[in-house]
């Protein structure tokens, strides 16, 4: 928020994305923690994922980032968000199609 140098409702609005999304890394984590306790209440956008992030549910996500040094702090704050490639939810199952020689020999990298 403080690069963009937005002002007024846009300020408002970006804090309130970057509330969402760390409710969102929160719930992630407890996720793969296995807490007994998700925070789902603590944002719209959490409780509106609900359903897509428990249970059997699948769950993919894209992180944008950006090659600029000036976002580097950025770019990996993303990432750690998205560490999709080894995120392990509750329920997650190996893709559909791929063998389990396969599964396995991914999972080993």
């Amino acid at each position: 928020v403080n690069k963009s140098g937005v002002s007024g409702d846009g300020l408002r609005e970006a804090q309130n994305i970057n509330k969402s999304l760390s409710a969102l890394g929160d719930v992630i984590s407890s996720l793969v923690s296995k807490n007994p306790h998700i925070p789902y209440r603590n944002s719209k956008l959490t409780m509106m994922l609900k359903d897509s992030l428990g249970g059997d549910s699948k769950t993919l996500m894209i992180v944008q980032t950006s090659p600029a040094q000036i976002n580097v702090t950025e770019s990996l704050s993303s990432l750690n968000l998205g560490l999709a490639q080894e995120l392990r939810l509750p329920g997650a199952q190996r893709g559909a199609g791929e063998s389990k020689t396969d599964h396995e020999r991914r999972r080993r990298r």
